[in-house]
């Protein structure tokens, strides 16, 4: 990880490096759960979908570059990690990506590419990210975004559904939805 540590993520860190005393933090956000929970939702929400770049290859890669700088932030790997211990949090969290590739999938069919099943991608492009940057601290290279996305679009199984296992939007949670 480039040499260093990640440094667990407090309140006292966040107020030391904004130059705030804590109680300016716990009086805004009251946890820290809170605070990650309005950076995530200021982060990762579907509004930051890339400038349309005329191809869907283009697009996301765009898209991909922008989230893989947003996620590799310590704050966003603290975000991610505590989102693991609670499955709202996580299934919340985990719709911010699909709604983007959904979205960038929208584009594309309106400009007549072939279709591709976010489900797919998620699994064959974001996954293996999420595992990297999450459980191994890796930094995830360009060229490393760039393979994923070629074996992702030269993949022909990223045109079809799977038959034996349900799609993931029936399993996120979305910002405004009421459950």
């Amino acid at each position: 990880m480039d040499g260093e540590r990640d440094e667990e993520l407090t309140v006292a860190l966040i107020a030391a490096r904004a130059d705030v005393p804590p109680s300016t933090i716990y009086r805004r956000w009251g946890t820290l759960p809170k605070l990650l929970e309005d950076v995530a939702k200021e982060r990762f929400l579907p509004d930051s979908i890339p400038t349309d770049t005329g191809s869907f290859r283009g697009d996301l890669e765009l898209w991909l570059e922008h989230l893989v700088d947003d996620i590799s932030s310590g704050p966003a790997r603290a975000l991610f990690r505590e989102r693991l211990s609670n499955t709202r949090l996580s299934q919340t969290a985990a719709g911010y990506p699909f709604q983007n590739l959904v979205c960038l999938i929208d584009r594309c069919a309106a400009r007549g590419e072939p279709v591709r099943v976010p489900d797919r991608l998620m699994d064959m492009i974001f996954a293996p990210i999420i595992y990297r940057v999450i459980f191994t601290g890796q930094v995830i290279t360009k060229a490393y975004q760039l393979e994923l996305i070629e074996n992702a679009l030269s993949s022909p199984y990223a045109m079809t559904s799977f038959d034996n296992q349900q799609s993931i939007k029936d399993y996120v949670l979305y910002e405004n939805d009421p459950q």
